[in-house]
Order: C-alpha cells, then structure tokens, then sequence
C-alpha cells in the first residue's frame, strides 16, 4: 500500500512538472516568433510602411484608428503606426546597447573579483552590493542626469545600472569553476591563466549570461521607455516608444490611441524577450 501511495505521489509530482516544461516551450515559441516579427520590422520597416516616421499633416492631426492610419494620428497629424514601426529599431537598439554595455562590464567586474580573490574582490563585491541596493532605474536616472539626454546615452546609463547584476552571476559561476578539480589540475600542470579561462570558465559562464541578458532585455526597453516618459530619453521628434508615450500621456482623455499603442509595442517585445528567456533557462534546467 505504501509502495503505490509512494508512486501515485512520485506521479503526482511529475505531472505539473511536464505541464510546467510545456507551457515554457509553448512560450518559448511564441516569444520567439513575436521575436522575429519585431526584428522584420526593426531591418525591414519600408516593408510595413510606406510612410515617413515624422511627415506631419495638421489637417488630420487627432484622427482616430481606421483604415487610412492603423493607429491613428498625433497631435501634429504624423502617423502613428508607422511611427510605432520606424521607432522599433530605436528602442530595440536602446535595449541590446544596453544590455551589451551591462555584459561587458559584469563580465570584466565578476571575473576580476573572482581571479582576484582578497582585498581585490572584496573591494569589488562592496562596491556591487551597493550599488545593488539602489533601484536599477533610478541609479540610470542619475547617471542620465550627469552625462545627458540621448538615445546613446539612455542606453549607457541603463547598462551601467545593469552591471552590478551581471558582475554578481560572472563572480559565482567564476567560482565554482576556478574551485573545480579540473581547473585546480591545470593550475598545477602550469596551464597560462588566459588558456583555462578561456576553454573552461567562460564557456560555463555563457550558458547563465545568455539567459540573464536576453531577459534583461526587455527590462532595458522598459526602463528606457520609462526614462522617457520622464523626458530624459532621445528628443523630439524621435519616434521612440517610451517618447511617444511621453508625448501621448497629455491625451489619453481625448485621443488614446497616441500613447496606447507604443505601450502595446513596448509589451509586446518585453514579453516575447522575457518569453523565450525563461524558455531558454528551463531547458538548461532540465
């Protein structure tokens, strides 16, 4: 009796299990189609629209969504879909430039503090923890303030913010490899640091940095809409979807569409990115 309560449990157990790892794949595949739509449309915009990003048209200004504009138009009567289409590589860009910034420097912080080891990682691991403790926005906030508005800068401030995140996953996957027998075997057979670093801690590394920065993603596109609906992201006329929203908000009573469908476009990536990252991380788990 206890040997089949033992297995209907053991059953039991599996069964969400198996759910669980299905919906993943199943979100995997959606984020990852989404995915490539937002990236057809961040190289090829001629091909889902043929209007100009910024041609305005005061006589249509506040038009609602039909068939003559998708979304409607602005204030300043310019097309909001193909505004909404042109702004994708804009904040796609802002996004990647980011988290590429946040990598770099995560990975050069973590691998210095782990190979470092003593005062140099301690120094280091202090300087992360506290940064850690400010909010990631609002540390880009203040790095925003010193150094400018822009859609470069936006993205660096945002990916300065990110590095302590990605120096904390470097420095514990550093080390747990460097205290691994085999790397222990090589440091006493005289293999030059640079050589097992390269074939052995970075390669087990990537797995965890490729799952952590395509999440990221989709919190650099957010924090970087966010930034601009503060007003300190790219300046006007800029068909970026956090500006566009900046620019809607003042008509959400009136004319809705201006700022609700850049937010759908900044929801839509956020979640196809965050989808098929944390697809990518249960097949890892498995």
């Amino acid at each position: 009796m206890s040997v089949e309560l033992a297995l209907s449990d053991a059953v039991s157990d599996e069964a969400p299990a198996r759910v669980d790892g299905r919906s993943r794949r199943i979100g995997a595949w959606l984020g990852a189609t989404l995915l490539v739509l937002v990236l057809a449309v961040l190289v090829f915009p001629e091909w889902f629209s043929s209007g100009r990003p910024n041609a305005t048209d005061v006589r249509h200004a506040f038009t609602p969504p039909s068939l003559g504009h998708l979304f409607g138009t602005d204030e300043l009567g310019r097309d909001v879909y193909t505004r909404v289409v042109y702004g994708a590589g804009i904040s796609l860009g802002i996004g990647v430039l980011a988290v590429g910034i946040g990598v770099v420097g995560g990975v050069l912080l973590g691998l210095l503090s782990g190979l470092g080891r003593g005062w140099v990682d301690t120094v280091a691991m202090r300087v992360v923890d506290v940064l850690l403790a400010v909010p990631e926005l609002l540390l880009a906030l203040l790095v925003v303030a010193i150094i400018g508005r822009g859609s470069l800068n936006v993205a660096l401030a945002i990916g300065v913010a990110a590095v302590p995140h990605f120096a904390r996953l470097v420095r514990g996957q550093a080390l747990s490899v460097l205290r691994s027998e085999y790397v222990e075997a090589a440091k006493i057979l005289g293999v030059p640091p640079v050589r097992y670093l390269g074939r052995h801690v970075l390669p087990n590394v990537g797995g965890p940095l490729v799952v952590m920065a395509s999440i990221g993603t989709g919190s650099a596109i957010t924090a970087a809409a966010g930034l601009s609906v503060l007003g300190l992201g790219p300046p006007a006329p800029s068909p970026e979807w956090g500006a566009m929203l900046s620019e809607g908000q003042a008509y959400l009573g009136t004319a809705w569409w201006i700022a609700v469908f850049p937010g759908l476009a900044v929801v839509v990536v956020v979640l196809s990115v965050t989808l098929l990252g944390r697809g990518v991380q249960a097949r890892r788990l498995r």
